[in-house]
């Protein structure tokens, strides 16, 4: 009988040993969005602005995935990459690149922003060699001339393809130029355009937070 018993016993701690580790909650893991006002969502809500419609859709999936938003609005590239030591206190999963647009509005080297966000991707690496890179991309107006604003296109496209990244062709796509989903200055979009740019995003980052 005493040996029955301690054989219950055993059988007991196991199983409740058991159930503990399976109730153990995974640890979110981190998907971050690094950019300037448009991440940031100038001029909308906080809960308007895309990388908060993102999150929405995250744990609406339930999937394992805390969403950063690291917008910050007139953030240039160089910017961002001074901002990354900050960011990368913990090791970043997903990072969706949205940067560009006020190096491009100043009139900035486009070998300037390639590299800077070359060493943006480059420090997210080192501290997490599997991190899922998403780039943003972005258009600017032929203001500056047509080289310069095929140039500047290109810079994105290039990167994706260097770092073997996801890209978004064009952030804006089907919001920007459309006075009704921009605000006055016709950069920024109003709510319905942040809408519009979540859903375009989702549809990229979607499978990727799925397979990880």
């Amino acid at each position: 009988m005493p040996a029955i018993c301690g054989i219950a016993l055993a059988l007991c701690f196991f199983s409740r040993a058991i159930f503990a580790q399976a109730s153990t909650p995974v640890p979110a893991k981190a998907l971050v969005f690094l950019g300037d006002s448009l991440t940031a969502g100038l001029g909308v809500q906080p809960s308007e602005a895309f990388p908060a419609l993102i999150a929405e859709k995250v744990r609406a999936a339930g999937l394992p995935f805390q969403v950063e938003n690291a917008g910050l609005s007139g953030d240039t590239s160089a910017g961002a990459l001074r901002r990354m030591e900050w960011l990368l206190q913990r090791p970043i999963d997903v990072l969706v690149i949205e940067l560009g647009g006020n190096d491009g509005l100043r009139g900035l080297p486009v070998k300037s922003l390639k590299a800077n966000l070359q060493s943006i991707i480059d420090k997210a690496k080192a501290k997490n060699p599997a991190v899922k890179i998403v780039i943003a991309g972005m258009q600017i107006p032929p203001n500056l001339g047509a080289d310069y604003a095929a140039a500047f296109a290109d810079v994105y496209a290039e990167l994706a393809r260097e770092n073997t990244a996801v890209l978004i062709p064009f952030l804006l796509e089907g919001v920007g130029g459309h006075r009704d989903l921009n605000q006055p200055d016709m950069i920024h979009p109003t709510a319905a355009g942040h809408r519009i740019v979540a859903e375009l995003v989702w549809r990229t980052l979607e499978p990727i937070l799925r397979k990880g």
